[in-house]
């Protein structure tokens, strides 16, 4: 009784009902069971919803993008005419922000969306920090394109995000000429190798 916060219990409801659910069945396990057990039990379960909640919000972090008119971040003219001219075959994957292991399974996500894209741009610019998990999810993603005979683009990699990357290893798969600074730069070589393939398929086929 007296380890209990009362003024707290009081307004638990108010705050959150998961909260206070976990709030409730600590106590009852703390009464009917033991004290340790009811600690670690709450611990656990607050931490997976913790967990929960972080991937839901860092889901807003990435987005991906394969026309202009989908884009809810700024895109320069030029940025948009190549979106426009891929035609769906470019699938752009902007990054922002602090990615964490709460963001991997968004990764994975919006990358699983588009199955059809010939080229991935991986944009780091806006990435104030990458994390380990979410680094491997990335390098997955990206050699999974590369498998599949596809152009992978890595994008304003600098500081922190660009010595993760080299520290695991990633950049090191990749050729320097697919390593660019500018996100418009990267579109627009991307669209240009779309232009060469097409135009030697279409000389293969009349030949």
């Amino acid at each position: 009784v007296e380890i209990i916060d009362w003024n707290f219990r009081k307004r638990a409801h108010r705050l959150s009902g998961k909260g206070a659910l976990i709030t409730y069945g600590v106590i009852a396990l703390t009464v009917f069971v033991d004290l340790i057990a009811a600690v670690g039990i709450g611990l656990f379960v607050a931490n997976i919803m913790t967990v929960t909640r972080l991937s839901e919000l860092q889901a807003d972090a990435v987005k991906a993008i394969t026309a202009p008119d989908q884009a809810d971040l700024s895109l320069t003219d030029a940025e948009q005419r190549s979106l426009e001219q891929a035609n769906g075959r470019i699938l752009l994957l902007h990054l922002s922000g602090t990615m964490m292991f709460g963001v991997s399974r968004a990764i994975t996500r919006k990358n699983s969306e588009v199955n059809n894209c010939e080229v991935l741009v991986v944009d780091f610019t806006d990435v104030k920090h990458l994390g380990v998990s979410a680094s491997l999810v990335i390098e997955a993603a990206m050699l999974d394109m590369l498998k599949a005979g596809r152009k992978v683009y890595i994008v304003g990699a600098k500081d922190q995000s660009l010595s993760r990357l080299n520290k695991l290893g990633i950049m090191n798969k990749f050729p320097t000429e697919y390593v660019i600074a500018e996100r418009a730069e990267a579109l627009a070589q991307a669209v240009n190798g779309i232009s060469q393939q097409a135009d030697m398929g279409n000389a293969a086929h009349a030949v």
